[in-house]
Order: C-alpha cells, then structure tokens, then sequence
C-alpha cells in the first residue's frame, strides 16, 4: 500500500512541479515584464527550488562523450557488451585517428568496474569511469531498476549477482582488473574466491573500495539498523509490491524511495543547508555553484528499486550471519574460501570520514584472503575522505586513483612481462634439436 501512496503523491505532484518550473522561468527570462519587477530574482530561486523538491528524478546519463589521452581528445562511446534480465554490462569504447595514442590505449588494461546495486544507479560511478578512461579500457556494471523487469524474469537472488559478476569476469577475460565500490564487495569477493575454488583463472588485481567486507568492525548507523533489526521486521516492512503502472507489476521490491529517504535522514541538516545555499546561488546569479549543485542532486535523488530476494539475502548474509567472515557461506551448495585465491594482487581502499562503511571494514579482505602473498596486498586510507570521496569527486581524482592506477599497472607490467618469458622458453623448446655431424658420430663408434 505504501508503494501506491507514494505512486499517488508523485502524480499529484507532477502538475505543481511543473507549474513552478514555468513560474520561475517566466519570473528569471529577460524578456520576460515580471523578471523586471521587484522581488523577481527571489520569486524565481523559490520557485526553481520548489520545482526540484518536487519533481521525479529519472535515471541519468554517463554522458562521457570523450577523453583526454597524452593531451589528445579521444572520442567516447558507450557500448552494450552484454545484457542480462537485470543488468547490463557496458564497455565504453575510445576513438581516435592519432596512431600512437591509439597503439598506447591497445596496450592498456583492461577493467572491470562493479557498481553497487544498492539504491542508486551505476552513473554514480560516473567520475569514477572518466578518471579510469584514460589509462583503461573500462567496463561496467548497469544495474536494472527492479521495478521495470517483468515478473516472467523470475527472482533475483544474492547467488544470482554472484554468478552475474563471474560470467562478466569470464567475458571481459581473466587478464582483467576488477574494482567493487561499496555494496559488490562481498558477492565479488565471493565470485572471485569460487572461481579460485574450482580452479579458473582469476582477475590479476581486485580492488575493493569502501564495502562491509566485515561489517563489525566500526559500526556506522546503516550497519546498526541492519544488525539491530530482526530479519522478519525486514520482511514486513520495507519490501512491497510493484504498483501497476510499471513493467514489474507486482514484483517484490525494496523500494528505491525509502532508501533516498533512509539517505537523506543521516545527514538532514546538511541537504537542507545544500538547499538554501542552492537558493541563494540563484538569488546571486552563481551558475557554477548552481550548476554544481543540479548536478549532484541529479544524480543523488535518481533511486532504483532492488529485487526483494537480493536486497534480504544481502541483509540476512553480510549484516546479520557475518557468513562471510564466520567462513559459513554457501552459494549454491558451494563454500565460500576467500583463502583458495592465490594469483590475484588485493588492493583495499577506505575513506577517513566514510559513514557508511566504517574503518577496518574493506581492510577485512586481508585476513580471509590468506593465500595471497602478503607482498602483493595493499591498503589506502584516504584523509579527509568521506564514502562517496573515495570514487568521485577531487579526492578521488587526486588522492585515490593514482594509487588505484600504479597499483593496477604494478600487476600488468609483471603479468606481461611473464608472458614474454614464458613465451621465449616456449619457443626455445619448440625448436629441433641439432644433430651431430657425421663425421663425429663415426668416430664415436667403437673400433671393429
């Protein structure tokens, strides 16, 4: 029922939010007889405002059109690689007529980027992809709102998005790189353990980026409600069905309003400060500040749906049976042994000032990944960074990729330089050996 009353108030509020929009536009054209009217400028910013608190925020673009490589321009374009019922693997293929920056991106690695399906889309990860774009060839995860896939689909399970991320594994190809950002940590450390487990080839790096590896370790407020609930109050009151204007008529779903408003409730006094800043900005005429404020909340108010199945898996599995890191996790009949990866470099990454996933809790990774050599696993802490620093934003753009990059570039360099070894011992076995000259094998015979 709650689905449908929120259903019910957006469509109310879809005319108001339009006619503050053209309210404010009529009260801020210069063309416009009421923009010359006293208060103009306020009535306009009050309306704008009005207009965004009300207005329903669709799913935005990656709009990367092109990057800079070694100073030249290189054009963009997103790609489908693959599609799933609920996920698409995107590959964003780069362009150019300049012939070195060309052989110089064929040599680049490869890199798989696994958003996190947790209420908001993977063009969250949008300056995370640009920043990777231009020493990397860049694949992404695209999750699908749950409510816009038929029922047909069938369920969609925490088993599911783990073998989801090995089949992307497998098709991008084992030289890959794999980055998880917050939530996919888990499954894609677990895909990756499995796929050790049974003897596949596994990624050369994985990088994990502020996950609840282990979520006991400095508990933030998302953990605490997580914990402190009983798996049932999660079944009974956060998961609903898909209303009927929507493709996924009657799918259950942990809707992605309540997770914006479970968002917005942490920190309410600094949205409301951003808010009046925001009006103010359009009172002064501060485009950039405007424009910069549109552009986060663009993309922080655009909230999907998750799959009720995976959304309390997740929550029974890594926040309240720690399977994980209690070493009792099962996917499919198959036990979950972190321990089992041996020829994956591990780099963890945390934010100083992270509320979401608490310090200590991605570094966990370490312990249970035993069987990797602890020469090849690395920690960043990033100072001064909060949970969306790590992957967007200057912090990240400064402080984390470079060590993201050089960490990814260590493990490839090696990785071909033992390639050419071994191809250079392949082709000195492969050739014939030399027979001696006659003449010597004559005189080694014995005497009649």
């Amino acid at each position: 029922m709650l689905y449908q009353l929120y259903e019910t108030q957006r469509a109310l509020m879809s005319p108001f939010s339009e006619f503050a929009a053209a309210t404010a536009k009529l009260y801020d054209h210069p063309l416009s007889p009421f923009a010359h009217t006293p208060l103009a400028q306020r009535i306009s910013a009050g309306c704008d405002l009005a207009h965004r608190l009300a207005k329903d925020y669709e799913k935005p673009e990656f709009n990367i059109k092109s990057i800079n490589v070694d100073e030249v321009e290189v054009a963009v374009q997103e790609r489908i690689a693959l599609t799933k019922p609920f996920c698409r693997l995107l590959r964003f293929k780069r362009f150019t007529d300049d012939l070195n920056v060309l052989a110089r991106m064929k040599d680049q690695p490869t890199v798989l980027v696994v958003a996190p399906l947790s209420g908001h889309h993977s063009t969250l990860l949008r300056d995370t992809v640009r920043a990777l774009l231009r020493d990397h060839k860049v694949f992404i995860t695209d999750w699908t709102d749950a409510r816009m896939v038929p029922a047909e689909a069938g369920a969609f399970h925490l088993d599911d998005y783990i073998e989801y991320v090995q089949e992307f594994i497998r098709l991008v190809g084992a030289d890959a790189h794999v980055i998880s950002v917050c939530q996919p940590t888990v499954p894609v450390l677990a895909a990756i353990s499995l796929m050790a487990s049974n003897g596949e080839a596994t990624p050369r790096t994985m990088t994990m980026m502020g996950g609840p590896i282990d979520a006991r370790k400095s508990p933030t407020a998302v953990n605490n409600l997580a914990m402190n609930r009983s798996f049932s109050w999660f079944e009974n009151n956060v998961i609903y069905r898909v209303p009927t204007n929507f493709p996924g008529n009657g799918r259950r779903v942990y809707p992605g309003f309540l997770q914006h408003t479970g968002f917005v409730a942490m920190n309410p006094d600094r949205h409301l400060s951003s808010h009046y800043d925001y009006f103010l900005d359009l009172v002064r005429g501060d485009d950039d500040s405007v424009d910069s404020h549109r552009e986060f909340y663009d993309e922080y108010n655009a909230v999907l749906d998750m799959p009720a199945e995976y959304y309390l898996d997740t929550i029974k599995t890594v926040f309240q049976d720690f399977a994980l890191v209690n070493g009792t996790w099962e996917v499919k009949g198959q036990l979950v042994r972190p321990q089992d990866i041996t020829g994956t470099a591990l780099l963890t990454v945390e934010g100083e000032l992270d509320d979401i996933s608490g310090a200590g809790q991605t570094r966990a990774a370490h312990g249970l990944c035993s069987g990797i050599a602890t020469e090849h696993q690395f920690h960043y802490d990033a100072e001064g960074a909060g949970h969306y620093g790590i992957f967007s934003g200057r912090r990240w753009r400064e402080k984390v990729y470079p060590h993201v990059r050089d960490f990814i570039q260590r493990y490839e360099e090696s990785a071909r330089a033992g390639e050419e070894a071994a191809a250079v011992v392949n082709k000195a076995a492969a050739k014939p050996a030399v027979s001696e000259p006659k003449k010597a094998r004559r005189s080694a015979q014995p005497k009649a």
